[in-house]
């Protein structure tokens, strides 16, 4: 099986999806605690999506955030 041989950050970059979970949190007056209570997942996890580190994310979070959230999942996450 063949390498990469792309570094990490340049491969990071090429799927173009940027996360507005802090600005929809903001719109909300919601902290990343309480959705992290909300949805049922660690508030680590959703700080990685957060920040933009995530790999991957599941669809039973993305439902989960949306509907704590009462948005769309295009209101978090863009392709630019």
């Amino acid at each position: 099986m063949a390498r990469r041989t792309q570094p990490e950050a340049e491969a990071d970059e090429a799927h173009g999806v940027t996360v507005h979970l802090d600005a929809v949190l903001a719109d909300r007056g919601m902290t990343l605690t309480e959705l992290a209570d909300r949805v049922g997942v660690t508030v680590v996890n959703l700080s990685v999506l957060k920040n933009g580190r995530a790999k991957a994310v599941r669809f039973s979070t993305l439902t989960g955030i949306c509907r704590a959230l009462e948005c769309q999942p295009g209101d978090i996450l863009r392709v630019d």
